[in-house]
């Protein structure tokens, strides 16, 4: 038997396609104003690309995806030709051997068992230049409930764990927002020096 490296999403990938709504767009785009304008954003969880990697594209950046799912990917592809995506898991994906200048994970990190994401956010810390920035999205409170589209386990790690890990991990967290579905994003940054 082998084993779905996208957590569920590959089965119900027509579905979240039907559903996604344009939540969060907003708040990447306020959120990258705070990058170089033109520079590299990977999109950790991309999906079929919209709203979030779609977002930065219209506002000019280089927009690199990553998603498990084959079938994902592939609308990805016929959405946002312009981008490169690869079909890998996040915390094994090969695209983290670039460097980029900004680093979004909307809807991907509480996916994943505490180890993968703490593996993700070492792998997006890695990759980032200096003064580099990674946006994620997870509840602020540490919890567990059934995600409800793929009905599986996700798990928030909750606001302290989650600074703990981006500081082992050489960021520091310089900020928290929310968006019009009431969604957190922890917003880190890789310092300067």
């Amino acid at each position: 038997m082998s084993i779905d490296h996208s957590n569920g999403w590959n089965a119900i990938a027509p579905e979240f396609i039907r559903v996604r709504s344009g939540v969060g767009a907003d708040t990447v785009r306020r959120w990258a104003r705070g990058l170089p304008p033109g520079g590299a954003v990977v999109d950790v969880g991309c999906g079929s690309g919209t709203p979030i990697a779609a977002t930065l594209i219209a506002d000019g950046f280089r927009v690199f995806g990553v998603d498990a799912s084959p079938v994902l990917v592939a609308e990805f592809r016929r959405r946002l030709p312009s981008a490169e995506v690869v079909c890998e898991a996040a915390e094994t994906s090969g695209l983290f051997g670039r460097t980029f200048d900004g680093a979004v994970a909307i809807g991907l990190l509480f996916l994943l068992p505490a180890d993968g994401q703490r593996q993700v956010i070492d792998r997006v810390a890695g990759a980032l230049e200096r003064g580099g920035r990674f946006l994620f999205t997870a509840p602020r409170q540490a919890c567990e409930w059934r995600d409800t589209l793929t009905r599986r386990p996700s798990l928030s790690l909750g606001e302290d764990a989650y600074q703990l890990a981006l500081e082992r991990a050489g960021m520091r967290l310089s900020g928290l927002h929310a968006d019009e579905g009431g969604n957190t994003y922890f917003d880190a940054r890789r310092p300067l020096d």
